[in-house]
Formats: structure tokens, C-alpha cells, sequence
């Protein structure tokens, strides 16, 4: 699927080579993220990453770096995540040596000019307004909360306000010079490439830095939130998320967990989409996802409903619960299979989707499964494997539910947050 090379100074190379595609996706992964920051800091993993896109060595503003790739018709962008960073660039196959100079260019060599620093600051701090005024991100924020407490997967990625307006420019450049390392990051392609020129190219752009040390994550705590939270916000609907710890993403229990999601409320076939939406008409929008990190995880449910019937869809949802702990069908999970395999096969025909896949595995596991042995991995869980993975994760002290409305008091739903 993929062919990899490691250069000296410990920079991997993936390249997966899909001849019969048009484009070429590159991306390049870092690890940076808010799970590396401390308190002070938090959101200067992505700060750093807006930063890199305000102008670079050769194209020393951000119109200079979006013209390059717009004149050719590609797309780019970045995206900051708890344990990761990355950077992405999809062009026209032909065009592959520019995009790979673009992202080469504003990662190594960013100005961080520091009237763009203050400009920036000012844009990011605009993005948590936005955030705060919008419940269905908001409820995301408070569930995080509840379930890791005053710890960085509790925080917002983009850090509050407080943080975002204390990180200078001495503080983003050591970052950078930190984290932004060689054997600190992968770079993956896919698409219509030749793998020797990937190799090649990437080297002659990189083989001159050196290795760094970068910081390490920091490691989850036992320490929770309150059993339920609530954010009063006067709003025509009521978001809610429901949520317990999950797996790691070396679990071996975790494609188990993941079709327990499909069943419950992943697809209009869900258990959760055919009683609240069809059966009852509680809601327009209610589904599960499962999250994973490299020690822990989550399993979380979210829903917007009217204010009024929020007690009643919660009390569905919660018996939901219990029912999968009761278990699951042969032919519930059969379809679930079928639709998470479909899913992966139909995401990796696009270029942009298999680059990140073989390169987000390697940042993070140093190690990359094939869609095949995914597809094995899916197809060898049963309905006991789901059924004790749910009588596991699914128990009254893990819950958690987060409450985003026009509430004052949780008097209503702290009593029947059982299962």
C-alpha cells in the first residue's frame, strides 16, 4: 500500500502510490498538540499552527502562500488536534513539486512576523467567541470537561482567552524549534507519484535539519468531573452529550466499541435514530462517536432537542444504554460491520484519505495497519465481544452528561443519570 524511508536525522517518509488518480495529497504530521502544552499555554500548539500559514521564508505573506496553491486549483489547509498537527496540501498530480515546496517552506521556515502574531491572536480569539456562541461545540467543550477535569484532554484545543493572549512570540518560536523536529514528523503522500521522486524530493528539502528533542504528551489522570454539567445559554434547543471513558487506540477491544457505536447511533438505521427521531419525534439530530488516544478515549453521544422534552430524551437514551448492555443481534452487528467497512473502502479512493491514513498511523503508532487487516480485525469481533465491552464501559459512576440550554438548575437530570 505504502512505501516507507526514514532519513538519517529520523524524518519518516510514507509514500502510497495510487497511478490510476489525478491528484496528489501531502500532508505532514507533527507531533504538537494540545496534550504537549502546560496550563499557561494551552492553545499554543494551535496558534503555532495559524502562524505558520502568516507568511513564510519565500512567500512572506499569507496572500503569497494561498496564491500558490490557488493559481494551480489545489487546496490547503492545517488542523490542530490533543496529539497532533497537520498540515495538508492536495493539488493536480502535475503540480506535486509546488505543494510540496508550499508546505516544506511555511513548516521550516515561518517569518512569525510579529505584527501578524498580534493579528492573529486577535483571530483566534474570535474563533472561541464563535465557539462560545454555538452550543453544539460548546456541549462538545463541557463534555471534555466532565469526563478529563483540569487536565489537557479537558481543555479546549484552542486554548481560552486568557492563554491565547499570553503566549508571545519567544514562547511560539521555542515551540516551534521544539517540536517542529525531524524525528518529530511524518510526511506522507498518496496519489498519482512516483515513490522515488517522493523520497528524493522530501530529502533534498529536509535531510539538512537536525534532530531535536521534542517534548512528550502528557498521560491522563483518574481525575474526573461532576457527574453532570450544565451551561445556561438561552437557546430555542437544548444540546446535550452523554458520554463515559473509552479505549486507547491500541486496544484490542476497540473496533468492538466502535461497531457498538454504529448500532447505537451511528446511520438513520441506528437504535438511537429509529426511537428518538423516527419513533418519537424527540429530535432532528442524535448520534454516537467514539474517540481515541494514544492511553484512553470516549465514547459520547450527542443530541438537540427542545427544552421542554430534554428529560424525556435523555431517559430514552439512557435505556438505550441499558439495552445494549442486555446485548446486541447477530444481524444488527452483521449490518454494522458491513457499513463501517463500506465507510473505510469508499474514504480510501480519495488521495487525501489514504495519505492520511497511512501518515496519522505512523505519527501515532509508529506503525501502519492495511484497510485489510482492519477489515479482519472488524470482521473477528462478535456479539459477546460486544456485549462485554458495553457491560465494561457502560456503568453509573463512569457516566457523564454535559447540558447546553436555557437551564438554570440540573435538579431535573442530575436524578436520573443512572443506567
Amino acid at each position: 500500500m505504502y512505501e516507507k524511508t526514514t532519513l538519517a536525522n529520523g524524518l519518516r517518509i510514507l509514500a502510497a502510490p495510487m497511478p490510476h488518480s489525478y491528484s496528489v495529497a501531502i500532508t505532514i504530521y507533527i507531533g504538537a498538540g494540545s496534550r504537549y502544552e502546560c496550563k499557561e499555554h494551552a492553545g499554543l500548539s494551535h496558534f503555532v499552527e495559524h502562524l505558520c500559514f502568516k507568511g513564510s521564508q519565500k512567500r512572506p505573506t499569507s496572500k503569497d502562500i494561498s496564491e500558490a496553491i490557488d493559481r494551480v486549483g489545489g487546496m490547503l489547509n492545517g488542523a490542530t488536534d490533543r496529539e497532533l498537527t497537520v498540515y495538508h496540501c492536495k493539488v493536480a498530480a502535475p503540480h506535486f513539486p509546488l505543494a510540496l515546496d508550499v508546505l516544506v517552506d511555511l513548516v521550516r521556515a515561518p517569518r512569525f512576523d510579529p505584527r501578524e502574531i498580534e493579528k492573529e491572536r486577535q483571530v483566534i480569539l474570535e474563533e472561541l467567541a464563535m465557539i462560545a456562541d454555538t452550543p453544539s461545540q460548546l456541549v462538545d467543550l463541557a463534555i471534555d470537561q466532565a469526563l478529563w477535569a483540569d487536565q489537557p484532554l479537558g481543555w479546549d484545543v484552542a486554548g481560552t482567552k486568557e492563554s491565547v493572549k499570553a503566549i508571545d512570540r519567544q514562547t511560539a518560536l521555542d515551540y516551534l524549534s521544539r517540536q517542529y523536529v525531524p524525528n518529530n514528523i511524518v510526511v506522507s503522500m498518496a496519489g498519482n507519484v512516483d515513490p522515488r521522486q517522493v523520497r528524493e524530493q522530501v530529502a533534498a528539502a529536509w535531510s539538512d535539519c537536525s534532530s531535536g528533542s521534542p517534548s512528550s504528551w502528557h498521560p491522563t489522570t483518574d481525575g474526573q468531573g461532576p457527574r453532570c454539567t450544565l451551561r445556561y445559554k438561552k437557546s430555542e434547543q437544548a444540546h446535550l452529550c452523554l458520554a463515559v471513558r473509552g479505549l486507547s487506540l491500541r486496544h484490542p477491544d476497540r473496533h468492538a466499541l466502535a461497531l457498538l457505536s454504529v448500532i447505537l447511533g451511528e446511520g438513520m438505521s441506528s437504535r438511537l435514530f429509529l426511537e428518538l427521531r423516527e419513533r418519537q419525534g424527540l429530535v432532528y439530530d442524535v448520534h454516537s462517536y467514539v474517540s481515541h488516544f494514544l492511553d484512553s478515549g470516549a465514547f459520547t453521544i450527542y443530541a438537540g432537542v427542545d427544552p421542554a422534552r430534554t428529560v424525556d430524551a435523555v431517559k430514552v437514551i439512557l435505556s438505550e444504554l441499558v439495552r445494549l448492555r442486555d446485548g446486541v443481534e447477530e444481524e444488527e452487528l452483521t449490518k454494522a460491520k458491513e457499513l463501517s467497512k463500506g465507510r473505510l473502502l469508499l474514504r480510501l479512493e480519495d488521495t487525501r484519505s489514504v495519505a492520511g491514513w497511512v501518515g496519522g498511523q505512523e505519527l501515532l503508532l509508529r506503525e501502519v495497519r492495511t484497510p485489510d487487516q482492519v477489515l479482519d480485525l472488524l470482521e473477528a469481533v462478535t456479539v459477546q465481544d460486544v456485549q462485554r465491552v458495553a457491560r465494561a464501559l457502560l456503568v453509573n459512576d463512569q457516566l457523564h452528561m454535559a447540558l447546553v440550554g436555557p437551564f438554570r438548575s440540573d435538579r431535573r437530570f442530575a436524578p436520573i443519570l443512572r443506567i
